[in-house]
């Protein structure tokens, strides 16, 4: 069945080319210290919620770095070279850049007032032959009913130009719940830490299916890459960060042969999630 998640749905719109490394080639992409201070802080803002509310205060989500560090260096060893060597940065600081960001959250939401309805949740619904999938960071049911979809960002809050792409994802998100509860969410959050900039939209049934209408085009455009073999690159300023410019044709690369299709890539199978967007 096909399936897509908002990011890898995110990756194609950018560019099919880096999609299909992604999602098809399944390449592998060099860890960043940038990358992995954010799943830290992610971390560390799930773990926060496991105190009794009086108990969540900055000195006790700073004290939680250390360890959240530890059971990502014991899953992950090879990040341990990302931090504090001669390729990375320095250790001490990378500490302070995170605790700085799990600070700067307290300034935006108190912890002693919220009890999440559910963390780092893994979301999916199938809508006429289409899995939708994705993993939101927080989500909030009020006690009268409301419901709140909130994604942390460690990254800088995006101008307005470039807003409506980063409630890409929000909406999906809004868009799985309403096809699996039959409830549109009230609001959806996104909290950025490194500007400490909070961006809220309230969707509607319209907005959703509208989106739902984007996805289904989406999914039907991977398709036809596939059966075409079309992958062709959409050069951007994106282009300076991406890790696959070797091999991208516009910066005079060569792709690496096609695999053969086996059911598990998008577009006619699953997905690989990704747990942090930055």
């Amino acid at each position: 069945m096909p399936s897509l998640s908002p990011s890898r749905a995110a990756d194609f719109k950018a560019c099919p080319l880096r999609y299909r490394f992604r999602a098809v080639d399944r390449l592998d992409e060099a860890p960043s210290a940038a990358a992995a201070r954010g799943t830290l802080v992610h971390a560390v803002l799930e773990a926060l919620f496991d105190l009794p509310a009086p108990e969540r205060t900055p000195d006790a989500a700073v004290a939680l770095v250390p360890g959240r560090w530890a059971a990502m260096l014991a899953e992950r060893p090879e990040l341990a070279t990302l931090v504090g060597t001669d390729d990375g940065p320095d250790e001490q600081a990378w500490y302070a850049q995170a605790e700085a960001l799990v600070h700067r959250w307290f300034t935006l939401e108190d912890p002693t007032r919220l009890e999440p309805h559910e963390r780092e949740s893994r979301v999916e619904v199938e809508v006429d032959g289409l899995r939708l999938r994705g993993i939101i960071d927080r989500l909030d049911v009020a006690p009268t009913g409301e419901v709140r979809v909130v994604d942390y960002k460690t990254g800088r809050s995006p101008s307005e130009r470039f807003e409506g792409r980063a409630l890409f994802q929000m909406r999906f998100y809004a868009l799985i719940i309403w096809r699996s509860t039959g409830r549109v969410p009230d609001l959806l959050q996104l909290v950025y830490l490194r500007d400490a900039q909070v961006i809220r939209y309230s969707p509607d049934e319209a907005d959703l299916l509208a989106l739902e209408r984007n996805v289904r085009a989406v999914s039907a455009a991977i398709e036809r890459a596939h059966e075409s073999g079309d992958w062709r690159p959409s050069p951007s300023r994106l282009c300076s960060w991406c890790d696959f410019r070797a091999l991208c044709p516009a910066f005079g690369g060569t792709p690496p042969p096609l695999p053969p299709r086996d059911g598990v890539t998008a577009g006619s199978g699953d997905l690989v999630l990704d747990a942090v967007d930055l």
